[in-house]
């Protein structure tokens, strides 16, 4: 029996993924450390971007991120000291407070774009074929939205 466990087709999925994502944060990261930026910094930065409005209510973007409350706080307010981040009251809820990219944080994740797509390109679209990366992406809305379901709110 304690063959079969450890034979799992499931064991050899979830651990080729694993190895994938670290991988590719490892690609990733000289280039965003090249930027004056941690992957986490860019992440937030990212996702505040791409997001209408340019800005998150901090408790939407530490669900997206994975961050706990105080841990997203603390990444804020690195980025809000060099000037990439600004926080803002939430007119409806006292308690509540956006995050919103800054002129300066636009300015730095377009410089950082380019060659990022580029490492994205040579290290995983670019090497799949467009079925294959059509289906992967499916495969992974469904994973996300499952683990991590809060990962879309704000948006």
């Amino acid at each position: 029996m304690r063959s079969e466990l450890l034979d799992d087709a499931r064991l050899t999925v979830v651990g080729l993924f694993m190895e994938a994502h670290e991988g590719l944060t490892t690609k990733f990261s000289s280039r965003f450390h090249g930027h004056e930026l941690s992957e986490t910094e860019f992440e937030v930065l990212l996702r505040l971007a791409r997001t209408h409005g340019r800005r998150l209510r901090m408790s939407d973007l530490s669900a997206q991120t994975s961050l706990s409350t105080s841990g997203i706080t603390r990444v804020v307010d690195r980025l809000e000291r060099n000037g990439l981040v600004a926080r803002d009251s939430c007119e409806d809820d006292r308690r509540g407070t956006w995050a919103r990219i800054t002129e300066s944080g636009l300015e730095r994740i377009e410089a950082v774009l380019p060659g990022h797509l580029d490492d994205v390109q040579n290290w995983f679209t670019g090497l799949l074929e467009p079925v294959q990366l059509d289906a992967l992406t499916d495969a992974l809305r469904v994973v996300r939205d499952a683990v991590h379901p809060r990962a879309v709110a704000g948006g």
